[in-house]
Formats: structure tokens, C-alpha cells, sequence
């Protein structure tokens, strides 16, 4: 039975802007709706183009089959790499077997490895900063020869390294990480190594950046905020982190509506909500819909960054 209006609970939802999409992830889906209409299905996608599952089902949907290495790719067929980028290693295979493949890495992550490659070509070892795992990381450190690179996922182990002996330093940061916690490991990397080499410009993205700065703001005036992400998504993950860091111990990541933990927001009288990059807007309006079903809503709109970044598609599908 629907609530009548007037018994539903009043609540306070603080909706962080900006939120969502970011440039990168827009792009990488644009690449593979564009790869579609051109080519036909089927079009192959290694790895999930973003960490989203609703994202990844409807491009399933439109005939995108995603898998998880080259060698589940049919000859003959277009093939994707993800926007979180992969290693040298994945297109010369590509180019091997004479596959057509399309790149969507995002150019934030490819400036990245770009800086990467210089650093090599300048007998720098490379201490990268991010987190184990992550196809982000693991594209990242296979742009330069096994043992070239260090890979540092805490304050603990940058006190801890122990670089080649004689070698010249290089720093670079995996993209969707904490903000603050990278300074804290940046401080301590300078410290230790005061003639290591940094990034022209910081590598954290400005959408990370952008999202990170909404939730500080907001984390302080609510009882509860609620992040939509994946598991999977290291830049929804930070969004938790950074809402508990700053004075809001009852966040959460959720994947959608159906994920809400009802006793968290009942007790609530105002309630914070955001989405990591990879996270569509059609998911934000789903949650709100959920909780217009259950409380009587006042929504406030906080922060007043305009995002206006975007990325041209590769050359192959601009038709130039």
C-alpha cells in the first residue's frame, strides 16, 4: 500500500553536484555505441568499459560481448580496450594478429602512462602510487619493463621502500585515488627522496578531484550519505572514505535503490547522496524516486563546480 503524502516522514536530501559521468566515461561509452552502429555486432570489450554493471548490461543489450583477455576475441572482429587502460602488452597483441582495435582509455590515465614512458626513458625508477590490483594499475605499471616500477598503496610503504641503489625517482599516481591520502604518501616520499621526479601536472583527475571536494562539503551536515558506485570502482570506493574522514561515519556505497539499508536513512534526518564516476544520472534519479516513496523530501542541491571537459573519440570513428 502507497504511504499518503502527509504521514510520510519529512527528510533533508543534500545532492552533491558535480556527480556521475565524468568526461572519461562518457567517452569510453560513446566509443563503443559509435563502434556498434559502425561496424555491426558483434563488437568485443576487453574488460568492463567502466566499472558499472547497469552500464555494462546495456551495452550487452546493444550487442557489445565483454570478455576478459585477447585471446577470447573471435579474428575479424572489432575489439575495445577499457578506459582504464591496459598494458603495452595487449595492442602489440592486438597488431599481432591483425585485430581492428579501438582504444578508450581515458587521456587522463594515458597522460599517465605517457609520463610513465619518460620517466623510463630517463633511467628513472617509478614509484607508483595506487592500489593493487585495479586495471588502472595493472595498465599503468605494464607500460615499462617488469621491475621498472614500484607500485606503493600506503603511507606505510612509502616509509618502507627500498629503491635500487643509485637510481633516479619518479612518482606517478593511479587516478581515482584519495586525494588526501595521496598527499600524505607524496609528503613522505619527498621527504625520504627529496630529488624525486613529480608529475608536470597532479595525476588524480579533476572529476575524482571535483567529486572528493562535494563530499567534504556536504559529509559534515548529514547523519548518513549514501554513494552510488560498484564494488569494483575505486573512485566510488574513495567517495566512502572521504565521507567518513570527514565526519560521517554511516556511509555507504550502494549500487542502486535496491542496495539502500532502510535502518541507516529512517534514522536520518538528512541525508547526503552522491555517485562516483562511472555511476549514470538515470541511477541517482532511480534512488531519489526510492526515497520520494518512503519520505516526504526536501532536495538541496550543493556545490556550484561546472564541469565542461571533453574528449574527442579516436580518429576511426570521427569520420574525418
Amino acid at each position: 500500500m502507497r504511504v499518503p503524502e502527509t504521514s510520510k516522514p519529512s527528510k533533508t536530501l543534500i545532492l552533491a553536484t558535480p556527480r556521475g559521468f565524468c568526461a572519461g566515461v562518457d567517452r569510453a561509452i560513446q566509443i563503443v555505441e559509435r563502434a556498434l552502429v559502425l561496424y555491426g555486432t558483434p563488437v568485443y570489450v576487453r574488460h568492463e568499459i567502466v566499472h558499472n554493471r547497469q552500464v555494462v548490461t546495456a551495452l550487452e543489450k546493444k550487442g557489445a560481448v565483454f570478455v576478459d583477455e585477447l585471446d577470447e576475441v573471435p579474428d575479424d572482429v572489432p575489439v575495445i580496450f577499457s578506459a582504464h587502460g591496459v598494458p603495452k602488452s595487449v595492442p602489440a597483441d592486438a597488431e599481432a594478429r591483425g585485430l581492428n582495435w579501438l582504444d578508450a582509455t581515458c587521456p587522463l590515465v594515458s597522460k599517465v602512462h605517457i609520463e610513465a614512458a619518460r620517466h623510463h626513458d630517463a633511467k628513472r625508477h617509478i614509484l607508483l602510487i595506487g592500489h593493487a590490483g585495479h586495471p588502472e594499475v595493472i595498465g599503468t605499471m605494464g607500460q615499462v619493463p617488469a621491475g621498472a616500477m614500484t607500485l606503493i598503496e600506503t603511507v606505510a610503504d612509502a616509509r618502507s621502500v627500498v629503491p635500487p641503489p643509485d637510481t633516479l625517482l619518479a612518482y606517478v599516481t593511479q587516478t581515482t585515488l584519495s586525494v588526501d591520502d595521496t598527499s600524505d604518501v607524496i609528503d613522505v616520499l619527498r621527504a625520504r627522496f627529496p630529488d624525486i621526479a613529480a608529475p608536470h601536472k597532479e595525476d588524480i583527475c579533476y572529476a575524482t578531484t571535483n567529486r572528493q571536494a562535494a563530499v567534504k562539503e556536504i559529509a559534515p551536515q548529514v547523519d548518513c550519505m549514501l554513494v552510488i558506485g560498484a564494488a569494483n570502482s575505486s573512485n566510488s570506493q574513495r567517495l566512502v572514505d572521504v565521507a567518513r574522514q570527514a565526519d560521517c561515519p554511516r556511509a555507504r556505497l550502494i549500487e542502486g535503490p535496491d542496495a539502500i539499508d532502510w535502518s541507516d536513512v529512517e534514522s536520518a534526518d538528512r541525508i547526503g547522496l552522491t555517485a562516483g564516476a562511472s555511476a549514470p544520472e538515470t541511477m541517482v534519479a532511480a534512488v531519489i524516486t526510492r526515497l520520494h516513496a518512503r519520505f516526504s523530501l526536501e532536495i538541496i542541491e550543493a556545490g556550484d563546480v561546472v564541469e565542461n571537459v571533453h574528449f574527442k573519440l579516436p580518429r576511426q570513428l570521427r569520420g574525418e
